[in-house]
């Protein structure tokens, strides 16, 4: 029971991380930056403002199922009454 709950607050730190960063790199000018170091053509179309919105959203999904988890952690474990 304990490593279950471990393992969702692992989980739950994934998802905020990776929500965070999924959401906020692909508008910031690091992410330009980037892009214009690796100088691969294969990468420009990841500069349309429409793939920016995809990851955004893949970032906010993972956000969105973070809080939902947390949620599931914060609530008091389910007992049914053995020792």
């Amino acid at each position: 029971m304990k490593a279950d709950r471990l393992l969702l607050f692992v989980f739950v730190l994934y998802c905020s991380t990776a929500g965070v960063v999924f959401l906020l790199l692909p508008w910031s000018p690091g992410y330009d930056q980037m892009l214009y170091l690796l100088r691969a053509s294969e990468l420009q179309p990841l500069r349309e403002p429409w793939i920016r919105g995809a990851i955004s959203g893949f970032g906010l999904v993972h956000l969105v199922w973070g809080i939902h988890d947390l949620a599931e952690l914060l609530r008091p474990p389910v007992t049914d009454g053995r020792r």
